[in-house]
């Protein structure tokens, strides 16, 4: 009988340290996935910054170098420049990428680096302790948003895929989810777009996954789900944006 579903060679069998529930882990398998089925596993490197995704060369099997908070998309640049052979991507919470990054994110796009960004969206600071990010939505809780984020005070979730959209550089962005099977197979489908784009030498490619934390958002892995579904989606919707 023909095996249709087996462990990617690019992704290490091991125990990983994310909470029950978490999306990283979903999110692991299906770029691992899509390493192998585009053959590019030998030229491929990942730039993994800080997070609760900094020890992401921990499960990943092919290449992977290290970024200070925030600086994953400088470090890229500087290897894809002098690699441009080789496939670099970007593996970013909403922390790393759209607050502490802000800057070398907009400005590697605007400059229409030749680059694949997956942005992992849990509208939370997971790996320090569960406080507001630039996408916590409007009357979340959060450890330092007690009583709801007020955006009178605080601001609005910031969206970064429709901000980046707007630059002429960028060539695709995309939002998809993991909160279901379906939205699951959708996202695999936008990151592989994300690294075909770089193989073909188009430009610029983001991704953003909608990623649940139950953990801080003090909720069980299935209401997490839920939550992303009934709630998260409607500030953050769904599709292909560029």
């Amino acid at each position: 009988m023909k095996k249709i579903f087996t462990h990617p060679k690019s992704l290490r069998n091991i125990p990983t340290h994310y909470c029950p529930g978490c999306g990283h882990g979903i999110a692991h398998r299906l770029i691992a996935e899509l390493v192998d089925e585009l053959g590019i596993r030998e030229k491929v490197i990942a730039i993994a910054p800080v997070g609760c995704a900094v020890i992401a060369y921990d499960y990943w099997d092919f290449d992977c170098s290290e970024a200070a908070h925030g600086r994953a998309l400088a470090v890229a640049t500087g290897i894809k420049r002098m690699r441009p052979e080789n496939i670099v991507f970007t593996y970013q919470g909403d922390g790393d990428l759209a607050a502490i990054g802000t800057n070398e994110t907009i400005h590697a796009a605007n400059r229409g680096e030749n680059l694949t960004v997956i942005f992992i969206n849990n509208a939370v600071y997971g790996m320090t302790g569960g406080q507001m990010a630039p996408t916590t939505l409007a009357g979340q809780k959060t450890a330092t948003t007690p009583e709801g984020r007020d955006v009178k005070s605080q601001g609005y979730p910031l969206k970064i895929s429709e901000l980046l959209a707007q630059l002429p550089a960028v060539k695709y962005v995309e939002r998809a989810s993991l909160h279901s099977p379906q939205e699951i197979i959708k996202a695999k489908k936008a990151i592989k777009q994300a690294f075909v784009n770089q193989i073909d030498n188009i430009g610029f490619s983001l991704v953003e996954l909608l990623s649940p934390c139950p953990t801080y958002w003090g909720l069980t892995p299935q209401k997490a789900l839920e939550w992303i579904r009934d709630v998260m989606v409607k500030e953050f919707p769904v599709g292909r944006i560029k």
